[in-house]
């Protein structure tokens, strides 16, 4: 099986934000990290991570609390902030070579607490213009709902412990960090669901 067939033609591809709030209309992007899933002997594994940090669009509110959660310094000279247009084109050309080499129709986003990431990257795109957005505009992998039924916990860090995956508290709400960890939630979840043995008995 090709991972194309495993997930319906769409390329899983796992993301995280961080954001200058909760409101996806007036608070702007800050970080965006993606990695891109490997796929061997029908086992998903964890692949190569990219990021962007962004800066705040013109008019944007950031709410100061936001800020002592993530840590993010926007007046850290080293931070090499992006522009969200550049950051987001950037971002959605290498999604889109991943799915021309995976021979997938589009991609579809995983995430923890998807909603939240999905809103805010739909208000992005309509912020700055982009119509080619290659994610599924609605549909998304949430690995909160996945962790909920597999170890009976939404939390990401306490997820990732009943999975047996170290998490560092001290640096969560990090976007590199939380989506390599996301990353590795997905892939031990999927690969402990017995798909083939499930087709079997289906008949497929």
């Amino acid at each position: 099986m090709k991972l194309n067939e495993r997930f319906r033609g769409y390329l899983p591809v796992v993301v995280d934000l961080e954001t200058g709030g909760f409101d996806k209309d007036v608070n702007p992007l800050l970080e965006v990290a993606c990695l891109f899933l490997t796929w061997e002997d029908e086992q998903l594994g964890v692949g190569k991570l990219h990021s962007w940090h962004v800066n705040p669009y013109p008019g944007g509110i950031i709410d100061p609390a936001s800020l002592r959660v993530t840590g993010i310094d926007l007046e850290d000279p080293d931070r090499n902030a992006q522009d969200e247009k550049l950051a987001l084109t950037e971002f959605f050309k290498l999604v889109r070579s991943a799915m021309k080499s995976a021979s997938c129709h589009r991609a579809i986003m995983v995430a923890h607490n998807a909603s939240f990431d999905q809103g805010f990257l739909n208000a992005a795109c309509v912020r700055t213009g982009i119509k080619r957005n290659p994610f599924h505009p609605f549909s998304s992998l949430d690995t909160a709902t996945l962790a909920a039924v597999a170890y009976g916990h939404t939390v990401l860090s306490e997820a990732c412990n009943r999975a047996g995956i170290p998490f560092d508290n001290e640096r969560a709400h990090n976007a590199e960090y939380d989506t390599e960890r996301t990353a590795q939630l997905f892939c031990k979840m999927v690969n402990s669901w017995e798909y083939a043995t499930h087709l079997k008995n289906r008949g497929d």
